[in-house]
């Protein structure tokens, strides 16, 4: 077609445009290659340019920083107070193993100083706290649960139940959870089930390896520790409360949704009236707390000094009537329970804040995860630092065990997902 005819069939299909359209800026041709040149970070002939890479991390890092300090702060928390957390629980049940009531007491208390302030309110006499979004009458069973399963835990520690076991058979709660949710009428899948089956076989071998290598080195002559055994059955009752006052807690949140603020204040704060009928025997442990070695927080040992107020250098006077200033340096003396005890209050504080930053931030799975790997390594720092050496049916029941609860946690996932996406498409389908 000639040039004519094809510029009339334009004008034909494409309508003239206005005055305004004609002066409005319209696209140009852009010649990008000097600018992409000047921000490139690879020369003409190949070569990195080390400034441009150094600005453009220092800005990658700088965008990302954001996102990062949450996250690592969540971690931080968890990891650092989680696992510290265990590394003073065994500094004080290897001296003291029967000390679980009084190291619950102040776990509890420290706990529930530092959540009060969220839950002050100056305005609402006569006990000064907020308004709840949930009844009271609804947290008296979980706060009788939750304070009967930390007991029970903490007291296991007295039927000579090692720290490394006690992680190793704590993490087999998805068992007990399966037991108490097939009772109220859950169902699960084929996964799940074979998942819980490994885990039991799991904490079965870790079990009976220690209990056996506990019977040799017993007096008794037996071969399995009856005490040991005490300890097994504490453990697992504490384990089967956990599980009534979990599924408790979900219904609770299904009602009236996710007070865990509530929760986590009333449930530490409420208990502590529960401990008057142990308040002898709590009196008796920390007194026998007091009477540790102590610790000198500022072991130099300084002589006062007497300083001339009008002296400008460091020259002291020590003569009679002189006007001066008595300058001295104390040293604190704190009795190394009772550090161990504080510290180990606080780091559960911190562990506690941590989960739940993290549980607001991802799925349950990862908090799943995060805990599991969190008890690995509080496991490994546990054989490492305080030199435990574990039977290796006692290491091969372990690895069953967080294997089979990484399962668990990957198809309790998945299998939450596709009812939430089956609810969505009937909902869709009705409207």
């Amino acid at each position: 077609m000639p040039s004519s005819q094809h510029d009339s069939s334009r004008r034909r299909h494409f309508p003239k445009s206005s005055s305004a359209e004609r002066n409005s800026p319209g696209p140009q041709d852009v010649d990008a290659a000097p600018v992409l040149e000047r921000g490139s970070v690879v020369t003409s002939d190949g070569r990195f340019k080390l400034s441009k890479v150094v600005g453009l991390t220092r800005k990658s890092i700088i965008a990302a920083l954001p996102a990062l300090i949450p996250w690592s702060t969540t971690f931080g928390l968890i990891f650092g107070g989680c696992c510290s957390n265990v590394f003073t629980l065994e500094k004080i049940v290897k001296k003291e193993p029967s000390s679980g009531l009084l190291i619950t007491f102040v776990q509890f208390l420290v706990t529930a100083l530092f959540t009060w302030p969220t839950h002050f309110s100056a305005s609402n006499p006569p006990f000064f706290l907020r308004v709840r979004a949930v009844p009271l009458t609804r947290w008296l069973p979980n706060i009788v649960l939750f304070f009967t399963v930390n007991l029970l835990n903490n007291f296991a520690f007295s039927y000579n139940i090692s720290v490394p076991v006690h992680i190793i058979l704590r993490s087999g709660g998805s068992v007990t959870s399966m037991l108490v949710g097939f009772a109220w009428g859950k169902r699960y899948t084929t996964t799940q089930i074979f998942s819980v089956a490994m885990l039991t076989m799991g904490i079965i071998t870790a079990a009976m390896a220690d209990a056996h290598s506990k019977g040799k080195a017993s007096t008794s002559g037996t071969k399995i520790d009856p005490s040991f055994l005490t300890g097994l059955f504490i453990l697992a009752l504490a384990q089967l409360l956990s599980a009534v006052m979990g599924l408790y807690t979900q219904l609770t949140y299904t009602i009236y949704g996710s007070q865990w603020h509530e929760n986590l204040f009333y449930s530490h704060f409420l208990s502590l009236p529960l401990f008057l009928p142990f308040f002898p025997s709590l009196r008796e442990e920390f007194n026998h707390f007091l009477l540790s070695p102590p610790i000198s927080i500022f072991p130099i040992d300084y002589q006062p000094l007497l300083v001339s107020p009008g002296l400008t250098n460091s020259t002291t006077s020590t003569q009679p009537g002189h006007l001066g200033l008595l300058l001295t340096w104390p040293s604190i003396a704190i009795p190394r329970d009772i550090l161990n005890l504080a510290a180990n209050a606080l780091t559960q504080y911190v562990c506690i804040r941590g989960v739940n930053l993290l549980s607001a931030r991802t799925s349950a799975l990862g908090v799943t995860i995060a805990l599991n790997v969190r008890k690995l390594i509080s496991l490994f720092l546990s054989i490492w630092l305080f030199g435990n050496r574990l039977p290796g049916g006692v290491l091969v029941g372990a690895a069953i065990v967080f294997g089979s609860a990484g399962i668990w946690a990957v198809e309790g996932q998945r299998t939450s997902s596709g009812i939430r996406r089956a609810r969505m498409h009937g909902a869709r389908s009705e409207k």
